[in-house]
């Protein structure tokens, strides 16, 4: 059976020859309105809904639990679906009424952050791309539900897993997100992040050039970086470097540079003017600079997980070293910490 909102309308056109474009565009607008498809569709053959009804179903993602924060307005979800469960985080932004959705791409991770709770589960599997949808499906009725005038403004892939070692089923949903019969969230206001496959970004600036990418540098010192994120063995940051430089060049678009900082580790002036050099000489050759977010670690619960917050005082000075260079950084904001939404802290909890 078709998972109906896990298709674009040229997709259903195609994997139900005699359903016209035109009459895929209507079924896709009616799925993503929660029309039920036993009624009539206008504009619609009854042979060509025959076929839909007859072939593909919209399959439901269990909300197992919502949980609010009491310091902020963030929101975690907790589903599951194929008896597997995953997190979704609503998240405000700074104009009144709108919010973007941070959405898992797997259950689990294999790329072993040590400084991420998802990455230390290893990877059971990944989503499909209707699952992906869904996440975000699931946040717009709470809306409805709750402030009937808000809307999801955007999405970001950075919840459970590493979106780019998923990329079929979330450049398909990335295709869905931006639909207009769909959701019709501009591209713009869509984020992919990764830990660094170079391969991988290089193809989402070429299927998915309006979308947004984002990446988690770590350190740009090689062996910080390769002690903490893993995958650096095996894709070095120079590596990462290029295919971001690719990416910029392809799209115009600034790549997010995440640093999460842990205190003793990664958060010295050196690692600093490493990052300042790393980014002044990204900007040379890509014609845009980064965006450097620095990201406070956020406690996770995993088993021999011992890193601290840096401090404000070194958190400025790390920062300060970077502006002197001529490289502004900015403070992420990431709320939910005392519902473990927080960046880093997503695991499935059931």
């Amino acid at each position: 059976m078709l998972a109906l909102q896990g298709l674009t309308p040229a997709s259903l056109a195609h994997a139900l020859p005699g359903v016209t474009l035109a009459e895929a565009r209507k079924v896709v607008s009616a799925v993503h309105r929660d029309r039920d498809l036993a009624d009539p569709v206008r504009e619609v053959r009854r042979v060509s809904l025959d076929l839909v009804r007859r072939h593909g179903h919209t399959p439901a993602v269990e909300v197992v639990r919502r949980e609010g924060s009491a310091v902020d307005p963030f929101v975690k979800f907790l589903l599951r679906s194929g008896g597997d469960a995953y997190e979704t985080v609503r998240i405000p932004l700074e104009r009144a009424g709108r919010f973007s959705v941070c959405v898992s791409s797997q259950v689990g991770c294999a790329m072993g952050c040590t400084f991420c709770a998802t990455g230390r589960l290893g990877l059971l599997r990944n989503l499909e791309t209707w699952e992906i949808v869904e996440q975000v499906r699931v946040v717009r009725r709470d809306l409805a539900r709750e402030q009937p005038s808000s809307r999801v403004h955007g999405v970001v892939f950075q919840g459970m897993g590493e979106p780019l070692a998923n990329p079929d089923r979330v450049l398909e949903a990335i295709a869905i997100l931006t639909e207009p019969s769909a959701l019709a969230i501009d591209g713009r206001a869509i984020t992919v992040c990764t830990s660094g496959l170079p391969t991988p970004i290089r193809r989402l600036a070429d299927a998915a050039p309006n979308v947004r990418l984002g990446v988690s540098i770590g350190s740009a010192r090689p062996e910080v970086r390769a002690e903490i994120m893993p995958l650096d063995r095996r894709f070095p940051l120079d590596l990462v470097v290029d295919a971001c430089v690719y990416h910029a060049r392809k799209t115009r678009l600034r790549p997010m540079w995440a640093v999460t900082l842990l205190a003793g580790v990664n958060d010295t002036d050196a690692d600093a003017d490493a990052l300042a050099r790393l980014a002044l000489g990204f900007a040379e050759r890509a014609g845009v600079p980064p965006r450097i977010s620095v990201i406070p670690f956020n406690p996770i619960e995993a088993e021999g997980a011992s890193f601290e917050r840096t401090d404000g005082a070194r958190e400025a000075a790390f920062r300060d070293v970077l502006r002197r260079a001529g490289v502004p950084t900015h403070r992420r904001y990431s709320g939910g910490a005392d519902v473990l939404a927080a960046c880093g802290q997503l695991a499935g909890r059931g």
